[in-house]
Order: C-alpha cells, then structure tokens, then sequence
C-alpha cells in the first residue's frame, strides 16, 4: 500500500508525484491502494497528483483506489467534481 504524506502542497508536490509513480509502477498487484490517512494539510494540488496516479494506474491497466480519506479532502475532491475518479475503499470516520 502506498501512502501520502503528511503535507502535500504546491511546494512538494513534484517531488511527492515522482516517488508515487515510481511506487504505482513497481506494484505487483492490479489495484493500487493508497492510504490517505496521514494527510493533514493539502491544497488543490493534492488532487491533480492524485488524478496523474490514477492516469498512470489506469495506463498500467491497475485500479487506483483511496483508503481512509480525511474528510476535509473528500469534500475539496467534491467541490472540483473528481470524486467518482478517485473511489474510495474505506472512508476515514
């Protein structure tokens, strides 16, 4: 399972999208889960490198689901319409 960090903003945006990639590429499995839990401060860019993981998941022929995301995050994910492109396993309580 792959995880995002903790803070996930413009300013580390690329750096987090370059090890993400290289992480969804390496998976074995044919559904990349990633586990949301740790994040706590993120802006919009959080999404668009979430929806490049999926792009690229999805080029793989793999799934890319979201486990435990914080609810702050689903509602931006709503806000800017991308929510059904990036399903979610488990909701975080």
């Amino acid at each position: 399972m792959l995880q995002l960090p903790a803070i996930l903003i413009h300013q580390n945006a690329t750096d987090c999208l370059s090890e993400l990639l290289q992480a969804v590429h390496a998976e074995n499995s044919s559904t990349v889960t990633i586990n949301a839990a740790p994040l706590q401060r993120f802006d919009s860019t959080a999404l668009a490198v979430l929806l490049e993981l999926r792009r690229c998941a999805v080029s793989l022929g793999k799934t890319l689901t979201l486990q435990a995301i914080p609810p702050r995050f689903a509602d931006l994910a709503r806000l800017y319409g991308i929510a059904e492109l990036l399903p979610a396993q488990k909701p975080c309580p």
